[in-house]
């Protein structure tokens, strides 16, 4: 099972100290930092699955800074924002730039494992749907112009013939590409590519 990791960046040591310590008790690996600039200085690789639990007041850059610098660099991470002092405008900026919880110090231990596990969960299944449509694309991409025509109105419920009329070739010619096309797109039935393709949208 592959390790769950958190993101802690508390400008307050002894905060710091006491939410790493219950964290990893509960099986996180744990990254601190003693504020967003430190966060940001260091370059973090992110190592998935993982969570954010940020500070939202701290000197040089608020956690709300932080959450709009990864926002602008296209980083996705599941946010966790925790505070002793907001104000609701910040409140509010947060949660509509995409945190998943907030959380006024002191808060119970409990109520921050469950954010934690939580924002875990949805960053597995972000990280999944993302593989998942990396590996399409790419099997897509390997489409010549004309197959990728006629797999887009494959995904469309057409038959041979209803293709041929579409394109305006021949039912033995749509056969002979809609063959390559599965193989291509490694499998053997049309019902096994419509679910490979379920909920993902094919590139046009």
């Amino acid at each position: 099972m592959p390790l769950e990791h958190v993101y802690l960046v508390e400008d307050n040591a002894e905060i710091r100290f006491h939410l790493k310590a219950l964290l990893i008790n509960k099986g996180y690996k744990v990254h601190e930092f003693e504020g967003a600039q430190a966060f940001l200085d260091e370059h973090v690789q992110l190592e998935r699955p993982c969570v954010l639990v940020l500070d939202m007041r701290m000197p040089k850059l608020s956690g709300l800074d932080l959450q709009n610098h990864l926002k602008n660099q296209n980083i996705f991470i599941p946010i966790i924002f925790i505070s002793g002092e907001s104000q609701q405008q910040e409140i509010i900026s947060a949660m509509k730039s995409g945190a998943i919880e907030f959380l006024w110090k002191p808060f119970k231990s409990d109520d921050l494992v469950a954010a934690v596990q939580r924002g875990i969960n949805l960053d597995t299944a972000n990280t999944n749907l993302f593989d998942r449509k990396s590996k399409l694309y790419s099997l897509q991409s390997s489409l010549t112009p004309q197959e990728n025509r006629i797999f887009l109105l494959m995904l469309g419920s057409l038959g041979n013939k209803e293709i041929g009329e579409e394109l305006g070739i021949f039912s033995d010619t749509v056969k002979k590409h809609r063959a390559q096309v599965m193989a291509k797109m490694q499998v053997t039935k049309r019902s096994e590519l419509l679910a490979l393709w379920r909920g993902i949208e094919p590139k046009t």
